[in-house]
């Protein structure tokens, strides 16, 4: 990092999602010559993703990794220069922004794209992680088709673990959903509808104590947290976990105004943030839709707004001088 210690930039994107990597897209076709930190993730979500058949352009399907590969490749065709790194502080009150790389390198922004995105939020089994992207998800918009016809398993009570199980009775035959209360905490009208779906099954207050299988889900095995009783699921093959998602937003609490959970909080239609310069795109922000090509729309808008609020400062506080 010491080629770039101490410059200033006019663009910074922080996170290498869909859109992390369409912003740097936009802002570098723009001639913003933008920088992208990769973060502890590079390529986000989808590097844990299998086959993505619900992106446009890709009429085959593709690999979650291979296509944020293609991303990342377009991005730099167009001089986005795509570095692994991890932007640790920020120093909001002067402009232009101070920020700190991997603890020690410093550099400056005249604008910040946050493209963090979020994390799913697992169980913590060791069969769980060992079978993510082989019949264990945390999206069944993006996964649900590939289990027609099939028995699967959702665990959780909330809003989106009802939504996701009304959802994947398009496709599989069964769902059982796996509720560690004996109640849901999802909306009376979410309750509703999965309990009027009679592809739905309820297993009350119970916890998935392990996911069953080699190299795909063959089953699951299930505890009631009252009785101790276990019963094995064995003709399950797909366990979608829907306990919530974390968005990686810790570096700008209580700068930002943030939601609940931590989702940033963006003015209207745009991507502006509290912060003039600042900008926030993809799952740092999106609480509802959560998907890559929404993602991708957000950071592609996230750099028009970058490259119009740049075109309104004065020329002198941007000189060539003063950035890479």
């Amino acid at each position: 990092m010491e080629d770039i210690a101490n410059k200033t930039f006019k663009v910074v994107i922080i996170g290498s999602g869909p859109a992390g990597l369409t912003a740097a897209l936009y802002a570098a076709r723009a001639d913003l010559n933008p920088i992208v930190f990769e973060g502890p993730e590079p390529g986000g979500q989808l590097m844990t993703t299998t086959d993505v058949e619900n992106f446009p352009g890709y009429p085959n399907g593709v690999m979650g990794p291979q296509m944020m590969q293609d991303f990342r490749e377009q991005a730099t065709k167009f001089g986005a220069d795509c570095r692994y790194g991890y932007v640790t502080d920020i120093e909001f009150g002067d402009r232009p922004y101070k920020l700190t790389v991997d603890e020690k390198t410093e550099i400056y922004a005249h604008t910040i794209i946050i493209s963090t995105g979020a994390s799913a939020m697992w169980l913590g089994l060791e069969s769980e992680t060992k079978l993510r992207g082989k019949g264990v998800s945390a999206c069944a918009t993006c996964d649900g088709a590939f289990f027609r016809n099939q028995h699967v398993v959702i665990v959780g009570g909330g809003d989106t673990a009802m939504e996701e199980a009304t959802f994947l009775t398009k496709f599989a035959s069964k769902v059982t959903v796996v509720h560690r209360r004996d109640e849901l905490r999802a909306s009376k009208a979410m309750q509703a509808r999965a309990f009027a779906n009679e592809k739905i099954e309820f297993m009350w207050d119970s916890e998935v104590e392990e996911i069953l299988g080699d190299q795909v889900v063959e089953g699951v095995r299930i505890n009631n947290r009252k009785t101790g009783e276990k019963t094995v699921l064995e003709d399950v093959t797909g366990v979608f976990v829907a306990i919530g998602h974390k968005p990686n937003t810790d570096l700008f609490k209580g700068v930002l105004t943030m939601d609940d959970v931590g989702y940033i909080q963006t003015k209207g239609q745009s991507t502006k943030t509290d912060l003039p310069g600042i900008f926030a795109c993809g799952d740092a922000m999106d609480a509802i839709y959560r998907q890559a090509v929404t993602a991708a729309g957000t950071g592609c808008k996230a750099a028009l707004d970058a490259e119009h609020y740049l075109g309104e400062l004065p020329k002198e506080a941007i000189a060539e001088e003063h950035w890479k």
